[in-house]
């Protein structure tokens, strides 16, 4: 009874805006148009994780995310949001989720770490300088191919599905010691992800990949187990990392494209009423993000620069492209999906 109630007072609150809930925080205000089917459906709690804090960009994206799937499902679906790698880091909670254990429901990922699934597809999505600008990302993800790449872990009988996408900024490296440009890397220990399209940037660059796990990276860099790293600006300060690595060297070798992706255990919990809810939420997420990256990243690199961070500007990437042209790795990414590849990089238009 209780239920029905509160979906009546919603359905009234609903009649009186005129169809729409209006929730404000601190970049813009949302209207979420309830799903009044999905209201009236049984309640189901989803468990998020995310591995960055909420005050970085995904994890604002996370929170609203949040917001909106409550807000649009009529209060029936809880997600309770695990952030700051409470539940592990990202390949653990990968792991966790495709074991099927029913324990974590949904996460905010980068869009490469499914290419250890054998989703091939999304190795396009992390490849250095491809993606020229936000607005090529963007044309990506409002395109038509956008879907085909969320689709691909169904596809291939990895028990996940793609909702949504979002982007925390191109990525950078930064250093314990000051570097003017590309020659400074030679011999430097850099942390990366452990894949092999960034293990072999960092070769091209003379550098010595190095694998420590990102929730170990702050004492990697203060105890000189590595002497850099990359990260997007607004999770480089959000971390503290410029506390023990205060060079940042702002090549944008890549762009920090994401997706939240939901499990199939997760997925089965719910109603086709709520599954369409995530969707719809999904969407307004997206453009949520689009404008929050910007804003933010602006806000943090000011903040450093005020906090006597050495931001160093590269005036020419031509260097930094041709050696990552030279990773065999990224040469024979490309080669395997040429077609793809050209599709992609023909969206900067």
């Amino acid at each position: 009874m209780m239920k029905k109630f509160m979906a009546v007072m919603l359905a009234g609150v609903m009649a009186a805006s005129m169809g729409t809930m209006a929730f404000a925080d601190e970049t813009e205000a949302a209207d979420y148009v309830v799903n009044e089917a999905a209201a009236a459906d049984p309640a189901v709690t989803l468990v998020m994780a995310e591995v960055n804090p909420l005050d970085t960009t995904v994890g604002m994206t996370d929170v609203k995310f949040k917001e909106a799937v409550e807000a649009m499902s009529g209060g029936s679906i809880t997600i309770d949001l695990q952030d700051s790698g409470v539940l592990g880091d990202e390949a653990t909670v990968l792991d966790t989720m495709i074991g099927g254990a029913g324990t974590i429901d949904i996460s905010r990922i980068s869009a490469f770490a499914l290419s250890s699934y054998g989703c091939n597809k999304a190795t396009l999505l992390s490849l250095p300088f491809l993606w020229e600008s936000r607005d090529h990302w963007w044309n990506f993800v409002h395109s038509d191919l956008a879907e085909e790449f969320l689709n691909e872990p169904q596809e291939n009988g990895v028990p996940l599905r793609g909702i949504y996408y979002g982007e925390e900024g191109f990525r950078h490296f930064f250093f314990k010691d000051d570097v003017e440009g590309i020659d400074d890397l030679k011999g430097l220990k850099i942390r990366v992800s452990n894949d092999p399209i960034m293990t072999g940037l960092v070769e091209a660059f003379g550098a010595n990949p190095t694998n420590v796990a990102f929730t170990e990276l702050y004492s990697g860099l203060s105890s000189g187990v590595c002497d850099a790293a990359e990260q997007p600006i607004a999770n480089y300060k959000s971390n503290s990392f410029q506390e023990v690595a205060p060079c940042l060297l702002l090549d944008g070798h890549t762009l920090g494209a994401v997706q939240v992706v939901v499990a199939d255990t997760g997925w089965m919990k719910l109603t086709e009423n709520q599954q369409q809810v995530l969707y719809d939420a999904g969407k307004i997420v997206e453009d949520y993000c689009e404008e929050l990256s910007v804003e933010n990243e602006n806000k943090v690199l000011d903040e450093l620069k005020g906090e006597g961070v050495n931001v160093v500007e590269v005036e020419d990437l031509t260097p930094w492209q041709e050696a990552a042209k030279s990773a065999p790795a990224i040469e024979t990414a490309i080669e395997a999906q040429q077609d793809l590849y050209d599709q992609l990089a023909a969206m900067a238009d």
